[in-house]
């Protein structure tokens, strides 16, 4: 898979359509700014709102576009595991290098249909899947065991781990070994998971600081830690504005004020707050981004 910073793209849209010259701009930039691998489709992209032929068409575009120059790698997990599987076979048609597949929300399975859940996508496509746990949006929690037992699937090769919990994640880390990836689903945390093995992170607060948050990986895994520590330190501030609402509101918001122009939010999100929206604005003064 990949090492240091996958950004978790935003999706631009324009006059409420995917802005396709707009994503064709941000993969450039992407890549010109060191960010180690696309993720696709995921929470921060707003895959939500998209239908199943606006995914599809996206991760088209965005695999031609990124031409091998980085890795892509497309959410496909949902709550229904037949619609998952169609969604990841499609994928891997169009030429994604790995998938990213959030544990089924609202329906709220029990370990065993869980277990199936992920086992049967996995025999459905031959490339790598990352899991992805996030229990604050999901209401789910993959138990350490579940993950381990998933990591014996050849091509199941690692986690997202978007719960904080640090104690957690150096269970999964015991459990499934120094080659089972672990990717930071918290901007905030970033060292502490790479100080427990972890490859890298999927990041938000890389749509705005790709460089930055790329080198922030490559400096702890050099042993630079020194380095990486300031780097983490110094987004702090920024990362917490880019959480003060629901993600993707703020980074989204974020990215207009610094005028990239990538459209409006797909309802049901709405527009920040006021008072949110000025403390977001300070921290991107703060770090001379507008």
């Amino acid at each position: 898979m990949f090492l240091g910073s996958g950004v978790a793209l935003i999706t631009p849209f324009k006059n409420g359509e995917i802005d396709y010259d707009k994503i064709e701009e941000l993969i450039n930039y992407h890549i010109k700014n060191n960010t180690d691998a696309l993720i696709i489709c995921g929470t921060t992209g707003e895959s939500s709102t998209m239908s199943f032929d606006e995914k599809i068409n996206f991760i088209d575009f965005c695999v031609k576009k990124a031409d091998k120059k980085i890795p892509v790698i497309a959410g496909t997990g949902s709550n229904n595991t037949k619609s998952s599987i169609k969604l990841s076979i499609e994928a891997q048609k169009l030429g994604v290098d790995g998938l990213l597949l959030i544990t089924p929300y609202y329906n709220k399975s029990n370990d065993k249909g869980l277990y199936n859940h992920f086992y049967k996508i996995s025999k459905a496509v031959d490339i790598p899947i990352i899991l992805y746990n996030v229990p604050g949006r999901t209401g789910v929690n993959l138990k350490p065991q579940t993950v381990y037992e998933l990591s014996l699937l050849e091509n199941i090769i690692g986690i997202k781990e978007a719960s904080g919990n640090i104690s957690y994640a150096t269970e999964i880390r015991r459990l499934c070994g120094k080659d089972f990836k672990i990717y930071s689903g918290n901007d905030d945390i970033i060292i502490p998971i790479l100080s427990i093995g972890g490859s890298g992170v999927i990041s938000v607060v890389a749509n705005i600081k790709p460089k930055e948050t790329h080198d922030l990986v490559m400096n702890f895994l050099n042993k630079n830690i020194e380095e990486a520590l300031n780097l983490q330190l110094e987004l702090k501030p920024l990362i917490d504005s880019l959480f003060i609402e629901v993600n993707p509101i703020p980074v989204k918001t974020a990215m207009n004020l610094m005028k990239f122009d990538v459209g409006d939010l797909r309802e049901p999100l709405y527009h920040m707050d006021e008072e949110n929206l000025d403390i977001l604005k300070k921290e991107l003064k703060n770090t001379n981004l507008i």
